[in-house]
């Protein structure tokens, strides 16, 4: 009996007509205004839209003999654009490029990073512990000991002070640190 099903079952999906090319364009250009939204969805961006769309249409069109009779054409050309996007995104961004506008490319081409100088901010770096170094020793303590990282509790417990005074010692070395560094500022600035 069951042999008997699957010959009947063969015979009557044989018995169904093979879409013609025409009856094949005619339908995937119908259904071109239910993919439109899906491709927006995607592309966010109505010009990248319609090359999805024009893409989609032409590998569908291309490989008709890859669509199997009696199913979902929808669905097909569902997973065509979704493909044809993914395949796309790859493709961007394996391609990102940098832009130079030097006369030399191959510079930009070597692969080679360049380090910046690094003097400038050293000098920086020294002038800044010059002002740190500067703070009287009840400031300057807890100010590098937070600086380095430590919590406020982990100083107080190491300098055998209250997390309060902590605290607002390092609140007034700042406060000093800014004065200081306003006024060298403003001597730079006139030099």
């Amino acid at each position: 009996m069951v042999k008997n099903q699957k010959i009947l079952f063969y015979f009557e999906v044989s018995k169904v007509k093979q879409m013609s090319t025409l009856e094949f364009q005619a339908k995937i250009i119908s259904l071109q205004n239910f993919l439109k939204p899906y491709a927006l969805n995607l592309t966010n961006d109505l010009e990248d839209t319609y090359d999805l769309l024009q893409e989609t249409m032409f590998k569908a069109l291309s490989n008709k003999d890859k669509f199997q009779q009696g199913t979902n054409i929808k669905a097909w050309l569902y997973t065509i654009m979704k493909n044809v996007f993914i395949n796309n995104y790859r493709r961007k961004t394996k391609m990102k490029v940098t832009a130079d506008g030097t006369e030399n490319s191959f510079y930009l081409d070597s692969g080679q990073s360049v380090e910046p100088n690094k003097a400038q901010g050293k000098m920086v770096m020294d002038d800044l512990m010059k002002v740190v170094n500067s703070l009287p020793e009840e400031y300057r303590r807890p100010f590098l000991r937070h600086y380095e990282g430590y919590k406020y509790q982990e100083i107080a417990d190491e300098l055998d002070l209250p997390l309060g005074t902590v605290k607002s010692r390092i609140f007034l070395a700042r406060q000093e640190l800014k004065k200081k560094l306003q006024r060298i500022n403003i001597t730079h600035a006139a030099a």
